[in-house]
């Protein structure tokens, strides 16, 4: 995947928003890898940032959503893993200042 496929995808990923914290799932380091193969499968490999989060099938739609935007796109395959873990090493430093979180 070429790069600039890649920040579009990343682009749209950043309109998915954390509805808890109010802050893209993006910014908030979520986003660990975004694939696309030959055939138009995305692969987005993400977590959240707790394992009972009950808000992980509304996100999950909502990637899916801003991905099915993308003309490349056919599919998309959203991985929710939990190695490695988050935490808020992760966040850009734009989340950190939102959040009046210490850089």
């Amino acid at each position: 995947m070429d790069e600039a496929l890649k920040e579009n995808i990343m682009g749209a990923l950043e309109n998915v928003i954390d509805p808890e914290l109010g802050i893209d799932i993006v910014n908030m380091g979520l986003i660990y890898d975004v694939d696309l193969d030959d055939e138009g499968l995305c692969t987005v490999t993400m977590t959240l940032t707790s394992m009972g989060c009950p808000l992980a099938g509304h996100i999950e739609a909502d990637v899916r959503g801003v991905l099915a935007d993308i003309p490349q796109i056919k599919d998309i395959d959203v991985k929710i893993v939990w190695d490695p873990p988050w935490g808020k090493d992760k966040m850009s430093r734009y989340a950190k200042i939102a959040l009046g979180i210490p850089d």
